[in-house]
């Protein structure tokens, strides 16, 4: 089939190699707009449009995608479908409607479940053992469309939502390309979703990443590990800002720092020191935080950040003072 690709970020390239190698081809692909970045803003182009020139793949972007203007362009590509991966503009019906075969949609979560822009970060936030990519063909809703293919992956207990993104985008474009197959052959089965089932979330923003102690240990390294890197977890030390990479619930070895756990507060400072760390309690149960980084300076581990930072135990951290 000719297929008009759709999208953005990494996780979109991995996606758009595989289909690049198949039988299927790619007429054209669609990114974002070129955007300035950093101090000098300089202009960078986007991962999957680097990919494109690199393997001379016409390359269109739509400030709109829904402008007559570029409804025109990609009607003149004349291909059966398009397939979208993180591309970052919402189609209309008129877009929908240009291939004969429909648009494709390559999502990052185990549909119903997890829609949205953020559904790694989420999945994980959210204490989830699995998730998977779903192939649907896209209608006018949020990710509402029928699902022709899914396909499951575990996440494991130490899993980033980095880990995640990239464990996900290497098996995304096999899957894609299954369900290419069926569809060109007309073996593919549309399977409505489950609305009792579904959810929606939102797009992270920066103050999601503050951590809230009063949740339980579990809930808190979740957080913790699942906007890692961005927007990144956070509290506040001494009114300090503190950004924590990573953390892990603390098992207290004997009775008599269990009892010390269980006496403190959420938020409470339980142990500052070489020996255990930074442990803080949270609601159920406490954690430790590992891999820190105080503002201007670089990640290190906290028993470091100790060394150099005074850090009383039965002290509270979390929100900024005002």
């Amino acid at each position: 089939m000719k297929v008009i690709f759709l999208g953005t970020p990494d996780f979109a390239v991995n996606v758009l190699q595989d289909l690049h190698k198949s039988k299927h081809e790619v007429v054209a692909v669609v990114t974002q707009p070129d955007k300035p970045v950093g101090r000098g803003k300089k202009i960078k182009y986007s991962a999957v449009k680097q990919y494109a020139i690199d393997n001379n793949i016409d390359v269109l972007q739509f400030k709109n995608i829904k402008a007559k203007d570029s409804i025109n362009a990609l009607k003149q590509l004349k291909a059966d479908c398009m397939v979208t991966a993180a591309y970052g503009q919402i189609l209309s019906q008129k877009v929908l409607d240009i291939t004969s075969k429909g648009v494709f949609n390559v999502h990052a979560s185990l549909l119903p479940k997890y829609r949205g822009a953020a559904p790694i970060q989420w999945a994980i936030i959210k204490g989830e053992k699995t998730t998977g990519i779903t192939i649907m063909k896209t209608d006018i809703g949020m990710d509402t469309g029928d699902i022709i293919l899914k396909r499951e992956m575990p996440i494991e207990q130490t899993d980033s939502a980095e880990d995640v993104f990239n464990k996900l985008s290497k098996i995304a474009g096999d899957v894609l390309i299954k369900a290419l197959n069926l569809i060109e052959n007309n073996e593919h089965t549309l399977i409505k979703q489950d609305e009792s089932i579904s959810t929606h979330y939102p797009m992270l923003k920066k103050q999601d990443g503050l951590i809230d102690f009063n949740k339980s240990a579990s809930s808190v390294v979740n957080l913790i590990r699942g906007v890692n890197p961005w927007p990144g977890a956070y509290t506040y030390i001494n009114n300090n800002m503190l950004k924590v990479h990573s953390a892990s619930v603390f098992k207290p070895q004997d009775i008599q720092l269990q009892s010390k756990i269980e006496n403190a507060k959420a938020g409470q400072v339980v142990y500052a020191n070489k020996r255990q760390g930074l442990v803080i309690k949270c609601a159920t149960n406490s954690v430790i935080l590992e891999s820190v980084q105080p503002v201007g300076k670089k990640r290190m581990h906290s028993t470091a950040y100790l060394n150099g930072s005074k850090v009383q135990e039965g002290s509270f951290v979390g929100k900024k003072e005002d």
